[in-house]
C-alpha cells in the first residue's frame, strides 16, 4: 500500500510563511508528476502546484511568485514552501503522486490543514 504522509500545516497569520512537506512510502524517481493541491470549505479541490519528474513546475496563477514547489528524490519527498500567505489560502492541502505510463498509478495523501488569519 503506498502511502503519501503530509505535514507541516497549522495557523499562521497573513503574510507569513509554512512549509509542506509530502514524504512517499515509494520511489518518487519514477513517478511522473508530484502535486500539491488544495479544497477549501464548500469548493471544488484544486491544483496549486505540480512538478515533473524532470523538475518542471508549474503553478495556480494566484500562487505564483508566492510558493514554490520542489521534489527530493533521495528522500522520496516533495515540497511547497508557501510565502506571504493570505486568507484566501486557507484550505486543506493534498499531496498527489501520478504516473501516467504502466504500471499508471494516482495516490493522495490524507490532507494537511493550512489556516492563514487576517
Amino acid at each position: 500500500q503506498v502511502q503519501l504522509v503530509e505535514s507541516g500545516g497549522g495557523l499562521v497569520q497573513a503574510g507569513g510563511s509554512l512549509r509542506l512537506s509530502c514524504a512517499a512510502s515509494i520511489s518518487i524517481f519514477s513517478v511522473n508528476t508530484m502535486g500539491w493541491y488544495r479544497q477549501a470549505p464548500g469548493k471544488q479541490r484544486e491544483l496549486v502546484a505540480v512538478i515533473t519528474s524532470g523538475g518542471s513546475a508549474s503553478y495556480k496563477d494566484s500562487v505564483k511568485g508566492r510558493f514554490t514547489i520542489s521534489r527530493d528524490n533521495a528522500k522520496n519527498t516533495v515540497y511547497l514552501q508557501m510565502n506571504s500567505l493570505k486568507p484566501e489560502d486557507t484550505a486543506v492541502y493534498y499531496c498527489n503522486a501520478r504516473r501516467t505510463v504502466v504500471p499508471t498509478y494516482d495516490y493522495w495523501g490524507q490532507g494537511t490543514q493550512v489556516t492563514v488569519s487576517s
